[in-house]
């Protein structure tokens, strides 16, 4: 059982200012696993006044003295891997070999790359007429996802101390005992007091109050399109800066000369990792129609090999939704999809057998899907799969692109000429080629309704700073 009410301010574990506290429920057994405090506005200014307070002295430190830190950080986090792992495993449900190889080792790299980019990042310019400097741009106000509780954290904080900006920490509230194991990582690490705070506590109150409070100069949020669109609102009323990672309903392009098990490996290891809890998910399976049939009985052969169960079975691919109210959210979708008229080819609505307790879903493929039916339009967060027919390459880019989202997209196929046109087709941050991997120093975020803002790397430096012209100095 993981009991801490207390919220990591100024560098202490302080009682919160309410007595209101928030269960968190492992959703594999839909048990409580923990408990935290639903924070106050007050712990939130708290929390505010600390990060101002350390603010001056943390920004004017050198690059060196930064460096250092996050290889410290990276170090002690290292060295808590076993609890990342067990914290996540029960609070997320995340599959344990999937904890271990993704969830702990994204969080991992994060502090590792930015501190190996930080060592060469410039903070000056000297131009013809003008000296450029990137100050540090205040007080960041960080919310975090559920999905992926190490990856998102740890690329702002990594970003914001390399900048030297100061931070609030807000992480969700399914899933916040690995932010406190972050915390004690900070802790341990000697980061300086108020530079790093964390308030629990719910979106609707600490989330809200961040985006709005006057003392905060950079609000950096990933979550859904519905909560990213009120932090704008609420920042606006002061200007504050704001980057959001938002949703996504990516397409996978697979071209006429892909090796159809691959393709088919390819599509269903997008909806089953992490559940289908992905914002990068590819979700729209785009397969052209000659190669239709072949890539459906490709799909039924493969989908075994792709286990859904307890999460602490290290066979386990894929485990339950976060919660109960996620998994209602997915039933609806599939149920959704029925009644549209898609065919479906495998699972459906409804726990799979022998997982009457937990909340987990059926890995479900529909085809015969339209383009603008709801399940190929909308982003369900789980693990469902839509194909979807095409005629030409012109085509298939045309659905590709008929989104609100752009934050990810994948093709799948071998000459390299058409793999290009594809790839710069896709207007999405992020494309993943065949087998490519992930790349921690290359920038991560969307188009359109995906967001605003990039992480991860230098881009991610970047978003922590403001950039000051100087004209007129003497040499």
């Amino acid at each position: 059982m993981y009991n801490n009410v207390k919220h990591f301010i100024n560098g202490e574990w302080v009682e919160s200012t309410g007595n209101e506290t928030i269960d968190v429920i492992n959703p594999a057994t839909e048990e409580k696993m923990g408990t935290i405090s639903a924070g106050t506005e007050e712990d939130l200014d708290r929390a505010v006044q600390a990060a101002r307070k350390a603010f001056p002295s943390f920004s004017n430190t050198t690059r060196e003295e930064r460096v250092k830190l996050l290889d410290r950080i990276a170090d002690e986090y290292e060295k808590r891997k076993d609890d990342f792992i067990k914290a996540i495993t029960q609070e997320l449900g995340s599959p344990v070999t999937f904890t271990e190889k993704t969830q702990y080792e994204m969080g991992l790299r994060h502090f590792r790359e930015t501190a190996k980019i930080l060592r060469d990042f410039e903070f000056t310019e000297q131009r013809e007429g003008s000296f450029i400097q990137k100050d540090a741009i205040g007080v960041a106000g960080l919310i975090t996802p559920w999905n992926f509780p190490t990856n998102q954290l740890s690329t702002k904080l990594a970003s914001a101390i390399a900048a030297g900006s100061t931070v609030i920490l807000k992480p969700a509230s399914q899933t916040p005992f690995a932010a406190m194991l972050v915390a004690e990582v900070f802790e341990a690490a000697g980061v300086p007091k108020g530079v790093f705070n964390l308030v629990n506590g719910s979106g609707g109150k600490i989330g809200n109050a961040i985006s709005s409070h006057p003392d905060i100069d950079f609000v950096s949020f990933t979550g859904s399109g519905g909560v990213g669109t009120k932090i704008m609102e609420n920042a606006a009323q002061d200007i504050t800066k704001v980057s959001l990672e938002l949703g996504g309903k990516s397409p996978i392009i697979i071209l006429d000369d892909a090796d159809v098990k691959y393709a088919a490996k390819n599509a269903i290891t997008n909806i089953a990792a992490n559940t289908g809890q992905v914002c990068t998910a590819g979700t729209r399976a785009l397969v052209p129609a000659s190669m239709h049939d072949e890539f459906i009985e490709a799909i039924k052969e493969l989908l075994p090999e792709f286990p859904v169960g307890d999460p602490q079975d290290k066979n386990t691919f894929t485990g339950p939704q976060v919660s109960e109210e996620q998994w209602n959210t997915v039933q609806d979708y599939i149920q959704q999809g029925i009644d549209s008229g898609a065919t479906l080819v495998a699972g459906g609505t409804g726990k799979p057998d022998g997982l009457e307790t937990g909340y987990y879903s059926k890995l479900t493929v529909f085809t015969n899907v339209n383009r603008d039916d709801t399940i190929a339009q909308e982003e369900i967060f789980g693990p469902v799969l839509s194909v979807i027919t095409y005629n030409d390459l012109d085509e298939a880019i045309e659905i590709a692109n008929d989104t609100i989202y752009g934050l990810a997209g994948y093709v799948v196929g071998e000459n390299p000429e058409t793999l290009t046109k594809a790839a710069k087709g896709i207007r999405a941050g992020r494309i993943t080629v065949n087998d490519g991997k992930a790349d921690f120093s290359a920038p991560f975020g969307g188009f359109g309704q995906s967001g605003i803002g990039r992480e991860w790397g230098d881009y991610g430096i970047e978003e922590f700073l403001e950039p000051k012209t100087i004209l007129g100095l003497p040499n």
